[in-house]
């Protein structure tokens, strides 16, 4: 062999070591996400997490996994929208009732406009949204939409009229406060976590929310009265850091992007069904009492709400198109409730 060959044949074999020894570059995992939702995890919140996290990781055959952070444990309540722009969580679940001055146009579905359920709601506000596209959402990817039921009061001693009601503190949130003070009730602002310690020290004697609290909170045991008002809905939003979304593969998007609407009147439906399951529970269980106001009566307590639907108009029509939306909350919910 011939000096130049056997040159040769060495750099080959140092070539040859060097691909052997040098790993193999690793194939591409999967895309990890953290996904912060605020109430405990039994609570349809999360219950909706839960069941679109399953759905992604399904529809993308493993391209994605979405790690959930329930019980407020990665982000709170209030924090959410703020903390998943800055990207400490990459999704987030929030309530905006809990900010009612940043969500003004998907917090007008909180408005006394005869929402009769969760599935109608979430619709109504899932179509509200993709038609005005609010500013306050410029920074973050919209995944979906949702709300809950609609409020009714609960309580220690029955509710039948606007009499009963005067003078009763009870614990409520977002728009509600305004219906309370029209009604002459007082509203208590205090997180669900902390009414049920409330009501047993005689704090307030009641709660305005939605009816699966009488049996994910046990409110049933102590609330032996709800007086069926049917009124305020509180809307959600889930939504994406910007940046985390624009990462992901095409592929990826357009699954999430299909599953807006449908995991809106999904988690609306399940909400529906959930509180029929707790009403039936609550009577079941603990013998509590379900008043439906008298129709003349009932027609007293709607003209006092009125004039906040009213109030809302003026107060925004300079910023907003405020009559637009009050008209599109009301078709939208003729179109979609049934």
């Amino acid at each position: 062999m011939t000096p130049k060959i056997q040159k040769a044949a060495a750099v080959f074999a140092i070539l040859l070591l060097g691909a052997i020894l040098t790993p193999a570059p690793a194939a591409a995992g999967p895309a990890t996400l953290t996904y912060a939702n605020f109430p405990p995890a039994p609570t349809f919140p999360c219950v909706q997490m839960e069941r679109w996290k399953t759905e992604v990781e399904k529809r993308t055959d493993g391209q994605v996994k979405i790690n959930t952070f329930p019980g407020g444990t990665l982000l709170g309540a209030k924090d959410m929208m703020d903390g998943v722009i800055a990207g400490q969580a990459d999704i987030g679940c929030l309530c905006m009732a809990y900010q009612p001055g940043r969500f003004i146009v998907t917090n007008a579905t909180s408005l006394p406009l005869g929402i009769p359920d969760a599935r109608t709601g979430s619709l109504v506000l899932w179509d509200l949204y993709d038609k005005y596209k609010p500013a306050a959402f410029a920074k973050v990817k919209v995944l979906t939409m949702f709300t809950t039921a609609p409020a009714n009061i609960m309580s220690r001693t029955p509710v039948r009229t606007l009499a009963d009601i005067r003078g009763l503190d009870l614990r409520a949130s977002g728009g509600a406060a305004q219906i309370l003070k029209a009604w002459g009730a007082n509203q208590v602002g205090m997180p669900m976590s902390a009414t049920p310690e409330a009501l047993q020290k005689g704090v307030v004697q009641g709660v305005f929310s939605s009816l699966e609290v009488m049996k994910d909170l046990k409110f049933a045991e102590i609330c032996k009265n709800v007086t069926r008002t049917d009124t305020v809905i509180y809307p959600f939003a889930v939504v994406m850091n910007m940046d985390r979304w624009n990462a992901l593969p095409e592929a990826v998007k357009k699954v999430m992007t299909d599953l807006g609407r449908e995991q809106a009147e999904w988690t609306g439906a399940y909400m529906d069904d959930h509180v029929r399951e707790a009403v039936e529970w609550s009577k079941a269980t603990h013998g509590v009492e379900f008043i439906d106001i008298s129709p003349e009566e009932k027609g007293k307590w709607d003209a006092r709400l009125d004039p906040i639907t009213e109030a809302w108009i003026a107060d925004h029509a300079g910023e907003y198109p405020a009559e637009a939306i009050v008209r599109d909350i009301r078709a939208l919910t003729g179109a979609h409730a049934h």
